[in-house]
């Protein structure tokens, strides 16, 4: 079986019969490179919004999940108010994100290919920074208000990336299509990790209502530089060199035009490579979306990180395992010891050249192409989570298996993602839109799960919760590597093959 990230920097099956001229410079001034960057800003900006939540909700409940549903003043930020959530009833908050993120997906993939994934995107980040500015508000009048809003927001953002990678089906030579889509989908990491690292010092400084205000106004400024700055396709773009324009109509030209208003749905629930990407998107994030959206609660209730450092600083003689504890100044707890995640575990390191954001170091492009494209990325993160529970009390052990799972993970979804151009390009919107909804159920079902485990016991519940995900991603490894494809299929092509 060809491997679905290796075959992005294969040559495909239908190749042009004319030559192609040599790639012009994909230095940062290429256009292609620019959009990439965009790009990464732009999912950088929407998982900082999806995760905003994630760590408020930390400082929103005080810490702690105790029973009952009525405000009461913060301790220590009396602007602030505090909503006794249970664990249940925040496993419900934090998965309502997915319920509406689902529901999209397909639909955003489908109309990224008939109005273009500039507009798509553009208008689904616009929309969910403008309703994160309303969290607060939302918080304050009920659980259900809150909600809903959060079902909006995965609304928005569900069409963001089927929107993605219909841009990146016009825009992406084949040759290089695994480094530009690696360095644009690094911003879900850095987005992620970057509202680990802002978001809990703002909630001690400013207030949790903050996080999601300025969140908020930054996605809606980075609006106005994805308009302004990305274009559709080459042949749009005023600034793109001639030989670039060439080189990417050249090297795409085998794949065919977007689809029409028909598509073949069919061909396309028979495809076992569909099944195949499907079936990993559901495992790999059931894994990422609990760690994502779990991980803030296991730092802060299990290993006492303390918030106002940004979830950075761990506290290893506090006895209890309460909010206001975690969140104590480091100063004022004797023996503490600092724990800092290395800067460079960070970023998504498949990108070719590394990282832009965080520089070289561990994100060599050479490992990222290993992890992404062969078992080690979907098998390591189930045995970094196998191990956690028995580590014992070395909390920076935990911290760094914890974030080398979510960091793998997160890249092992990259290589299978660019599998979608691989087998259909002109399909990738809409094919990554319906698998990635397998992914979103998995969404919505781990944090719930999470929460009714925890809440029957700590220790134990945290211990299963563990388990599940690390058996989850190993099965969906074993299906993966049976039935995928790097193969472009007979219906995906422009004149499909007489049946």
């Amino acid at each position: 079986m060809e491997r679905a990230a290796g075959s992005a920097e294969a040559p495909h099956e239908a190749a042009p019969l004319l030559p192609r001229p040599p790639a012009p410079s994909s230095g940062p001034c290429s256009a292609r490179c620019a959009l990439a960057l965009l790009a990464h800003g732009a999912l950088l900006v929407a998982y900082a919004l999806r995760a905003a939540l994630s760590i408020a909700i930390i400082a929103i409940t005080g810490g702690s999940p105790p029973s009952g549903n009525h405000i009461t003043p913060g301790p220590r930020l009396p602007q602030a108010p505090v909503y006794n959530w249970s664990a249940e009833t925040q496993g419900i908050v934090l998965s309502s994100f997915f319920y509406g993120y689902g529901l999209t997906q397909a639909l955003g993939g489908y109309g990224a290919g008939l109005l273009g994934g500039k507009l798509v995107l553009g208008s689904g980040l616009l929309l969910s920074s403008a309703l994160t500015l309303l969290v607060p508000r939302a918080a304050e009048l009920g659980v259900g208000v809150l909600v809903g809003l959060q079902a909006l927001l995965g609304l928005a953002q569900g069409v963001i990336f089927p929107a993605q990678y219909t841009l990146w089906a016009k825009w992406a030579p084949p040759l290089e299509r695994s480094r530009l889509m690696n360095i644009a989908d690094a911003g879900c990491t850095f987005g992620t990790f970057s509202a680990l690292l802002v978001a809990g010092i703002i909630c001690q400084s400013l207030g949790w209502p903050l996080v999601f205000y300025i969140f908020g106004g930054v996605g809606c400024a980075w609006c106005l530089c994805w308009f302004l700055f990305v274009y559709e396709d080459p042949a749009s773009h005023p600034w793109i060199s001639a030989g670039e324009r060439e080189y990417i109509v050249s090297s795409l030209a085998h794949q065919g035009s977007s689809h029409g208003r028909s598509l073949p749905l069919g061909a396309m629930a028979k495809s076992l490579p569909v099944w195949a990407i499907a079936v990993a998107c559901f495992c790999t994030d059931w894994l990422f979306y609990m760690l994502l959206t779990s991980m803030p609660t296991f730092m802060s209730n299990v290993l006492h990180f303390d918030l106002r450092e940004g979830c950075f600083f761990l506290r290893t003689s506090g006895s209890g395992t309460s909010g206001a504890a975690a969140s104590e100044p480091l100063a004022a707890s004797l023996g503490a010891m600092e724990v800092r995640v290395p800067r460079s575990l960070l970023c998504r390191t498949g990108s070719f050249p590394p990282c832009p954001t965080l520089g070289t170091g561990w994100g060599t492009s050479w490992l990222g192409c290993w992890l992404i494209s062969s078992w080690p990325g979907m098998l390591l993160p189930s045995v970094f989570l196998v191990v956690v529970p028995y580590i014992g009390s070395s909390s920076t052990a935990a911290v760094v298996l914890l974030t080398l799972a979510l960091t793998i993970i997160s890249m092992t979804g990259a290589g299978i993602n660019i599998n979608h151009i691989d087998i259909a390009p002109r399909y990738a919107g809409f094919l990554l839109g319906v698998t990635n909804t397998f992914g979103i159920i998995a969404g919505i079902i781990a944090p719930t799960a999470v929460g009714l485990l925890v809440s029957q016991d700590l220790q134990e519940g945290w211990r299963n919760a563990f388990f599940v995900a690390a058996a989850l991603n190993v099965f969906g490894l074993i299906f993966y590597v049976a039935f995928g494809s790097g193969t472009v299929q007979g219906w995906a092509r422009e004149e499909p093959a007489a049946p």
